[in-house]
């Protein structure tokens, strides 16, 4: 049995959203359980529509709200169902938890209690873009670091590339975001970083295709695009308006007048496809990579439909031992790490948004 913890008071919308998407999870997963935390009388009215055989609920008294600071999350609500959750993990009584809580609280929790894995100094926000093959680009970092230096953005290609390789693909490329596909583009921390990936390929611990430009993450020309945290999130933000830009294009067509709507219906299964293939909500459920446990972030703002994406997300990092094959690529990778100075950074600064 695979067993998460879930933070069901974080989000905009709280119960209302996470204890539907729990549901439908432990519907679609019969070797899952989950453990639901939050307040009493939150809960309380729920339990009895989830199948009690496989759900445990775990009090918390505090809410870490979306607009808590980082210290008001970690030194003044220590009951709150965000941490409550990561505990669980830290205890053993569950392999992952999810949470659409405070970005910034999340990941100083998580640290807190979880430590990062010995030759991580800075963990790191992955999730997925779609793209125009079909598939996915996993994209690193996406928020937690805004500042890195070469040394980070080596460590965030080999856990990105043990992140993809758990999901089935052997040997994930690795692109570099850059103003420029040359090797002589970009500033100094670029170019040494592009200098480190270059390395670490010929001491065969990962894939790395190059650098890539931003037009790339949604061409699906490497599997793993990193960059800085600032970059990342502003990629994935464009990424999600370009969605919901389309879907409101489509809404737009059927509405305007007789004959846009008899077009819009002719082309309805091909726009109705695309749709689907570009919407974001598939996509939900960052991973917090680098950390002794596995910690799953949705976004504030998801539905059922995204939230459980985000409990599947992690349930397949638990079930595929995402933490045993980053902790084993670090390993690899620890010699280069080392001599590049990898581990003599000062600690990260997280973005509370």
């Amino acid at each position: 049995m695979i067993t998460i913890a879930v933070d069901c008071m974080g989000g905009d919308h709280g119960p209302a959203i996470t204890l539907p998407a729990c549901a439908s999870f432990l519907a679609a997963h019969p070797d899952a359980r989950l453990i639901l935390v939050g307040r009493p009388d939150a809960l309380t009215p729920w339990p009895a529509r989830l199948e009690r055989s496989r759900c445990t609920v775990v009090h918390a008294a505090d809410v870490v709200a979306m607009d808590d600071s980082v210290e008001v999350a970690l030194r003044r609500k220590k009951d709150s169902s965000m941490r409550v959750a990561i505990a669980q993990v830290k205890a053993g009584d569950a392999q992952a938890a999810v949470s659409a809580g405070n970005t910034g609280a999340l990941m100083a929790i998580a640290r807190y209690l979880l430590k990062t894995l010995d030759g991580i100094d800075r963990p790191a926000i992955a999730s997925q873009m779609p793209n125009a093959k079909g598939d996915a680009t996993t994209v690193l970092d996406l928020g937690a670091n805004v500042d890195c230096t070469a040394e980070h953005l080596l460590q965030f290609a080999v856990m990105g590339s043990a992140l993809v390789a758990a999901n089935g693909k052997a040997a994930p490329t690795v692109g570099l975001l850059n103003i420029g596909e040359e090797v002589i583009k970009g500033n100094d921390v670029i170019k040494q970083a592009g200098l480190l990936l270059r390395q670490a390929a010929e001491r065969g611990d990962l894939n790395f295709h190059g650098n890539v430009e931003g037009n790339d993450l949604f061409k699906g020309t490497a599997d793993i695009v990193v960059c800085d945290g600032f970059v990342g999130n502003v990629a994935l933000k464009a990424s999600e308006g370009l969605a919901s830009m389309i879907g409101g294009f489509i809404r737009e067509e059927f509405s305007r007048n007789a004959l846009t709507r008899l077009a819009a219906l002719v082309v309805w299964p091909v726009l109705k496809s695309f749709k689907h293939r570009v919407d974001h909500r598939r996509y939900n459920g960052a991973a917090l990579l680098g950390l002794r446990g596995l910690v799953f972030k949705s976004h504030g703002s998801a539905d059922a439909f995204a939230f459980e994406q985000a409990l599947c997300r992690a349930y397949d990092a638990a079930r595929n031992d995402l933490l045993d094959r980053v902790r084993t690529r670090i390993a690899r990778a620890a010699p280069l790490m080392k001599a590049s100075g990898a581990c003599s950074h000062a600690a990260p600064s997280a973005d509370p948004s």
